[in-house]
C-alpha cells in the first residue's frame, strides 16, 4: 500500500463565483484553510466538489490552481468522472499532466452494466498509465466487490476505491483484496461515510474521504489518531459528536449547509450551481443558526 494515500482527505467545495463559474481565489484560500488544518490529502471535483456540474474546461483550470497551491505539499486525487468516456480519459491525462496523485471517476452515468463499466473504467485509467486509478463506488449500486475483483485483473493501475456505504462487511472484502497482491502495486480503499469512520477504520480502511471534512476536518483526524492509538471508545466517542452535527447538514441539504458553514468560517464558497436550489438569506440564517446550535464552532476549532 502506499503510505500516501492514507488519513483524513476532504471530498474539496469547488468554489462557485457568481455566475456559476470557479472562483479560484476562494479555491486556494479553501485549500490553505485544509492544509493549516493538517490535513493528509484533497480529493477534488468529486459530488461535494460538483465536478459533473462543472464545465471541462473549467475542471482543468482547478486542477490547475489546485496542484500550483497544494505544491507536493500533500496528494491529490481528482476525480474525472463524467457521461462522456472519452471526456474523462482527457481529464485523467490532463490531471497526470498537471502533477496529481491519482484520479477517480463514478460508475457511467449511461449504458450501465459490468462490461459498459470496464470499457468506460479502462479508458480513464489507459488516459493516466502513470497513476493509480480509484473507482468511486456507492454501497449497493453493484456488486462492488466483484467489480473491484474483476478490475484487478484487468487494469494495472487499479490502486484501490473510493468506498461510500454503509456496508462494512463489503467495505472489508475490497479492503482483503488487496491482501495478496506486491507492496509495489498499492492497494487503499478509502471510506467515504462520514456517518460511518470510524466503522470503517475498524475493518482496516486506512483512509477517509469526506464531505463535512471541509468544515471540520479535526475531529476525524483525532479520531483516526485515537483509534490508531488503541483507544477506540474516545474514538467512536467523537464520531458521535461530529454525526451530530452531520445530521443537521443533512437534514437542511449537505451542499447548502457547507457553504453556509464555510461562509461562517471565513470563506464565501459562492452559491450552489443549478441545478440545485439557491440559499436565501432567511434560510441561510435559521440554517447557521441550526448549525451552531450542533456544535459548529467546537468541532470546527479542532
Amino acid at each position: 500500500m502506499d503510505n500516501s494515500f492514507r488519513g483524513a482527505w476532504p471530498a474539496l467545495i469547488t468554489p462557485a463565483s457568481a455566475d456559476g463559474g470557479v472562483n479560484l481565489t476562494a479555491l486556494r484560500e479553501l485549500i490553505d484553510y485544509m492544509l493549516a488544518k493538517k490535513v493528509d490529502g484533497l480529493y477534488l471535483l468529486g459530488g461535494t466538489g460538483e465536478g459533473l456540474l462543472i464545465s471541462a474546461a473549467d475542471r482543468r483550470a482547478v486542477v490547475e490552481a489546485a496542484m500550483d497551491q497544494v505544491r507536493g505539499r500533500v496528494p491529490v486525487i481528482v476525480h474525472v468522472g463524467s457521461i462522456s468516456t472519452p471526456e474523462a480519459a482527457a481529464l485523467a491525462c490532463h490531471s497526470q499532466e498537471h502533477g496529481a496523485d491519482g484520479v477517480s471517476s463514478v460508475l457511467p452515468v449511461y449504458l450501465g452494466g459490468l462490461d459498459a463499466t470496464y470499457r468506460h473504467y479502462g479508458a480513464i485509467a489507459a488516459a493516466a498509465p502513470g497513476l493509480p486509478f480509484f473507482p468511486y463506488l456507492f454501497g449497493g449500486q453493484i456488486d462492488a466487490t466483484a467489480l473491484m475483483k474483476e478490475l484487478l485483473c484487468r487494469i494495472p493501475n487499479v490502486g484501490g476505491a473510493k468506498y461510500t456505504g454503509p456496508n462494512m462487511y463489503e467495505i472489508a472484502q475490497i479492503i482483503d483484496l488487496g491482501g495478496d497482491l506486491p507492496a509495489e502495486r498499492g492497494w487503499t480503499i478509502f471510506s467515504g461515510m462520514d456517518e460511518q469512520c470510524i466503522f470503517a477504520a475498524m475493518m482496516n480502511a486506512p483512509g477517509n474521504i469526506g464531505s463535512t471534512l471541509n468544515v471540520m476536518p479535526g475531529p476525524y483526524l483525532k479520531m483516526r489518531e485515537w483509534y490508531e492509538a488503541g483507544d477506540a471508545a474516545k474514538g467512536l466517542a467523537l464520531q458521535k459528536q461530529a454525526n451530530r452535527l452531520t445530521a443537521v447538514m443533512i437534514d437542511h441539504g449537505v451542499g447548502a449547509a457547507l457553504r453556509v458553514s464555510m461562509k461562517a468560517l471565513g470563506i464565501d464558497c459562492g452559491p450552489l450551481r443549478l441545478p440545485q436550489e439557491t440559499i436565501s438569506p432567511q434560510k441561510e440564517e435559521i440554517m447557521l443558526a441550526d448549525l451552531e446550535a450542533a456544535g459548529l464552532a467546537e468541532l470546527a476549532a479542532m
